[in-house]
């Protein structure tokens, strides 16, 4: 994200203007490196709640700074823009898995699914306008990205629904479902980092495969941590905990 201030602009704005780069540059870099720190500790111990913490906040500053600021920067970006509504959704709802009760639901996850669903509906008209466009590009995306965005909240919204109708989620669910919102929003900003943001890499890395392993990485370990919690027996200790006193996730033998 480049914000661009005229020549005549007072000091106070260019200030706002340097501290929301900051801001953004900073939550993502911090968001990135505690993700991967959630990811790869013991599940339900200390370091990993600190981490997960950490993950929460500087994501909601990124993604928050980033949904706002791209629809006015010198080339418009709807599309992420939209993005980073998404991401912000996948994290907060996240987060409101494990700190609300087992089996309950509110006015939060709602209007979560509401969010959810204009986000995908946006993602996708976005989508068609790329595809009918000449190029199959729109805002410097293509068509596809559109899609793939529009697919995320798609599938996120279809499981709020389920949940909210089921009266809320329970054991293993539960964990799952806070372990792939909070992994998607990571793998997105890896994404956008590490292949969206190649000019900030040395010449000889732009355009690397290596590029690529962190997305694997990620996308490996939450494959690994899903077939853990869902088809193994690994997480039974901490659903029976849930079960009984409705407090968060214990952690895994």
């Amino acid at each position: 994200m480049i914000l661009q201030v005229s020549p005549g602009s007072s000091g106070l704005v260019r200030a706002a203007a340097e501290a929301i780069l900051i801001l953004h540059i900073g939550g993502a870099g911090i968001g990135l490196l505690s993700g991967a720190v959630a990811l790869a500790v013991r599940k339900g111990g200390r370091l990993h709640r600190f981490a997960g913490n950490v993950f929460f906040v500087s994501m909601l500053t990124m993604t928050a700074i980033g949904a706002c600021v791209a629809p006015f920067l010198p080339q418009p970006q709807r599309g992420s823009s939209i993005a980073g509504v998404i991401t912000f959704y996948l994290v907060a709802t996240s987060w409101a898995t494990v700190r609300r009760k087992e089996g309950t639901v509110g006015r939060f996850e709602i209007g979560a699914l509401l969010v959810a669903l204009g986000a995908a509906s946006a993602e996708a008209m976005l989508g068609v306008q790329a595809a009918n466009s000449p190029t199959g590009m729109l805002e410097g995306a293509p068509a596809p990205a559109y899609f793939v965005f529009a697919s995320i909240a798609g599938l996120a919204a279809t499981l709020d629904l389920r949940m909210i109708l089921r009266g809320g989620v329970y054991g293993a669910q539960r964990i799952a479902r806070h372990l792939w919102r909070m992994c998607v929003a990571l793998l997105i900003a890896t994404l956008s980092f590490f292949l969206g943001q190649q000019q900030v890499f040395p010449a000889y890395l732009q355009g690397s495969p290596w590029l690529f392993l962190p997305e694997i990485v990620v996308l490996g370990l939450l494959i690994f941590w899903l077939c853990r919690v869902l088809f193994t027996n690994a997480y039974k200790a901490a659903t029976s905990s849930v079960k009984q006193n409705g407090s968060a996730v214990a952690a895994p033998p």
